[in-house]
């Protein structure tokens, strides 16, 4: 009874390896699957190829600041707008870059002044965000 138990049990095992396919993580059949259930991994089998699409922002004559929030509309930007209507965009982005650089070396110049290098550029940060509420970044 023993002899017949165990070729039962070897021909079931022969079967089993010999009829199983496993898919691994790319797609890809195996017929090589030893543990599991279902002859592999769960995980292994449960993954899937994904397809991320990734959208692509516009670099120029857009209105949005960096880190692609829209400005706000403040009490100076009918000011900034017509500076753009008669400078041009070009001129007026030269200008806006040239205060900019000026205001954060004037930030820089304080904190060095005042002792506190390490407040620099959380101050100008907070600049940059008073300047999106008030209108100059449109």
């Amino acid at each position: 009874m023993k002899f017949i138990t165990s070729i039962l049990f070897a021909t079931l095992c022969a079967l089993a390896l010999s009829s199983v396919v496993v898919v691994d993580a790319f797609g890809t059949p195996s017929k090589l699957a030893l543990s599991g259930v279902g002859g592999g991994s769960t995980f292994v089998t449960s993954q899937k190829r994904q397809c991320v699409v990734v959208e692509k922002t516009p670099l120029k004559g857009s209105m949005s600041m960096m880190g692609g929030k829209k400005s706000k509309f403040g009490i100076f930007s009918p000011a900034v707008i017509g500076a753009k209507v008669v400078l041009g965009d070009n001129e007026l982005k030269k200008i806006r870059a040239k205060a900019i650089g000026l205001h954060s070396g004037a930030i820089g110049d304080f904190c060095s002044w005042a002792g506190a290098s390490h407040m620099r550029t959380p101050l100008i940060k907070k600049a940059k965000e008073n300047g999106d509420t008030l209108g100059f970044l449109v």
